[in-house]
């Protein structure tokens, strides 16, 4: 579905069900060099129990136009002017590693707009290492291939991927190549830019005024579990309800262990929701 966000063409999945703003809203955010697609099986499920959805590509990521925008603040401002766009007052707000600094931004600096955050994959602050930036912004394509080797801790498939044999790795990079196909030049190095550049996280993280979901991955090398816990630390000083799943997976939390993030945030979702839920079968 295409809206009219800040002037230009902004694209988000709807889960393949058509937008309905009278029902609970769950927006997800995906991260540096992907787009809605990584949310596949997780969107769709949310569409088809009782949610609307819109699962949003970043400015500058596969289907909405550019310019992308070059820190974490600018992007959760996008992603008010979006809602407004598609008519929607508040959404339970989900996001995956970059995404999830633009989630927790955004449920910070507009408190009466999210009823629930849920941050996958994510760290505070997400430094980027000098090696990486420097490949995203000279040499993407290593830079995509260490990404990928470092965001999964299995070669197989788990049992919601479409078929026996799926490769993860393969997917994953070939995800990440048309991103850097179809946006403008440098794309990693602008997303690793402002991930590297957000240094209000947990100043935001004390600002949040809704319950919090933090999703890890048990052997994520990009965000491992540790890097959450300050995170979850200024929650609980800020007395926000806030609760943390550890799974068994790598960064690439909802290709590796895609039934027990679904099971997560749509939990957590339902909690939101006015609506009555069906439960998952």
């Amino acid at each position: 579905m295409i809206f009219e966000v800040q002037n230009r063409p902004a694209y988000a999945y709807t889960g393949g069900k058509p937008f309905d703003p009278s029902l609970p809203t769950v927006v997800f955010i995906h991260g540096a060099e992907h787009d809605h697609s990584v949310w596949g099986l997780q969107t769709r499920y949310f569409a088809h129990h009782g949610f609307s959805v819109l699962a949003v590509d970043l400015p500058g990521h596969h289907r909405s136009a550019g310019p992308a925008l070059t820190s974490i603040a600018d992007m959760a401002d996008w992603l008010a002017a979006l809602l407004d766009a598609a008519g929607v007052g508040r959404a339970c707000v989900i996001g995956h590693s970059m995404g999830s600094l633009v989630a927790l931004d955004f449920a910070a600096r507009y408190p009466a707009r999210p009823t629930h955050l849920a941050l996958v994959a994510t760290a505070v602050p997400m430094t980027v290492s000098e090696t990486l930036l420097d490949a995203a912004l000279n040499r993407e394509p290593e830079a995509i291939a260490m990404v990928n080797q470092w965001s999964h801790s299995t070669l197989a498939a788990k049992p919601s991927s479409p078929a026996p044999g799926f490769w993860l790795h393969g997917m994953n990079q070939r995800l990440m190549e048309r991103v850097a196909a179809t946006g403008e030049p440098r794309l990693f190095h602008t997303d690793f830019t402002a991930c590297n550049a957000y240094a209000d996280g947990l100043t935001r993280a004390a600002q949040v005024r809704c319950p919090v979901l933090l999703v890890v991955g048990r052997h994520d090398n990009m965000t491992p579990p540790r890097a959450a816990q300050p995170l979850a630390q200024a929650f609980a000083q800020a007395n926000v309800p806030n609760q943390t799943v550890m799974l068994d997976a790598g960064h690439a939390l909802m290709t590796e262990q895609p039934d027990a993030t679904l099971d997560a945030l749509f939990a957590f979702a339902s909690r939101s929701a006015t609506a009555s839920q069906s439960p998952r079968q």
